[in-house]
């Protein structure tokens, strides 16, 4: 290494906050000086991928972390502050600008997807922000200020650092997209591979006015069907009127058995189901001849101990309700599809950028405490989505400076 190629790279960690400790040993001796080279040449490189001065990196950051398994999510889940990550070769920093609540998050705080994993880990799945630092090989394809959405283990947290491979470039930090990353994707691929619609079919989408039932109404739609959106209230069924929901059920209001024997005798070609309980043997016993139901979840079980809500149809009674109707019955899970995944994705961008596509997304304005603003209110938001109270997407902005990215 040549002098001034030593003293360029001293200068450089002196800028990025490594100055004292350096200045020290480097007039100490020439020893010292020589002891001192590996450690500059890796701040050098740093000072190249990672944007400390523009994006001001802090040494520490806060995230959410299972301390123990529970699904309920105050008790197991709590807020730390933990010293920022360092993206190996392959990675990306992601300074997260929004990140995304699903109804799941408290099945992955109960342990129920990996009974191997033990406290304490990482909690939430998407996020979208700026990259903010770049291994090696990912600058290949990434740089810094790319906008980059992911879904991806331990999202709840001011900074995350990301495989390259996992990362979606994206045109904006909008919270919109967001709602396409997961919750669009499971019902458009789960639609097109299992559903498959026909135009003239009649589609039922239960939570309809939530993250995932919003698309559904939407693609079922686009896919000439008439399509039953049910949902919680009359605001909510406003909603699904102006996405092309042509019969929206309010529960609290009608009741969905009576609604369905009466105006729907034939049965139902494709029902989109979440919610499980008594909603699943309604669906079950709606099915038309050759009907297709698809289970994406079922909400109305996840916050119970065992994680299920009871059902009345029994094992024994299921093969012979299926067999009567030449019915079928789907479960989805997005993790098996991610094959799909890339072509969705375009797809939705793309209808969503010629205005063919509503993101309806929930920031908390009507909720207790209002906007939902800094990992601190992921609580709320969690809670606002179990109270029945999200129209959309539930999405958290990450500090008052996300604000000014939209």
């Amino acid at each position: 290494m040549s002098t001034s190629l030593l003293f360029r790279n001293i200068r450089v960690s002196l800028a990025c906050g490594w100055g004292r400790g350096a200045k020290r040993a480097l007039f100490r001796s020439p020893v010292a000086s020589l002891q001192l080279r590996r450690p500059v040449i890796d701040t050098s490189y740093s000072s190249h991928f990672m944007d400390f001065k523009g994006s001001s990196i802090p040494s520490a950051m806060k995230k959410l972390v299972v301390t123990k398994l529970s699904q309920k999510f105050r008790d197991a889940v709590s807020l730390q502050t933990v010293p920022v990550p360092t993206p190996d070769d392959g990675d990306l920093l992601i300074r997260n600008r929004f990140i995304g609540i699903n109804a799941s998050d408290i099945n992955y705080s109960a342990g129920r997807y990996d009974t191997s994993v033990k406290p304490p880990f990482n909690m939430g799945f998407e996020g979208i922000g700026e990259v903010v630092g770049v291994g090696l090989s990912a600058s290949a394809h990434f740089t810094v200020g790319d906008t980059v959405a992911y879904f991806v283990e331990g999202a709840f947290a001011e900074y995350s650092v990301i495989p390259a491979k996992k990362g979606v470039r994206m045109p904006a930090i909008k919270p919109e997209f967001l709602a396409i990353l997961l919750s669009g994707a499971t019902a458009y691929i789960a639609l097109k591979k299992l559903g498959e619609l026909t135009e003239g079919q009649t589609v039922l989408v239960t939570a309809a006015a939530g993250g995932t039932g919003q698309f559904a109404v939407q693609f079922s739609k686009a896919a000439g069907c008439h399509v039953i959106g049910l949902c919680s209230s009359d605001t909510k069924a406003g909603f699904l009127k102006t996405i092309g929901c042509d019969r929206p059920i309010n529960y609290r209001k009608e009741d969905l058995s009576e609604v369905l024997r009466r105006e729907y005798p034939r049965g139902v070609d494709v029902i989109y189901e979440s919610v499980g309980g008594d909603v699943f043997d309604l669906a079950i016993n709606n099915l038309a001849v050759k009907g297709r139901l698809i289970i994406i979840g079922f909400i109305s079980g996840y916050q119970s101990d065992l994680g299920l809500a009871p059902v009345k149809t029994t094992a024994t009674a299921l093969p012979v309700k299926l067999l009567k109707k030449s019915a079928s019955m789907h479960g989805f899970f997005l993790p098996h599809y991610l094959s799909d995944y890339g072509e969705a994705l375009a797809s939705m961008l793309s209808m969503h950028a010629r205005g063919k596509l509503v993101c309806e997304v929930d920031r908390g304005d009507a909720a207790p405490g209002g906007r939902f603003v800094g990992l601190e209110s992921v609580f709320r938001a969690v809670d606002h989505m179990y109270n029945k109270g999200n129209l959309g997407k539930v999405v958290v902005a990450l500090g008052p400076e996300a604000e000014s990215k939209l």
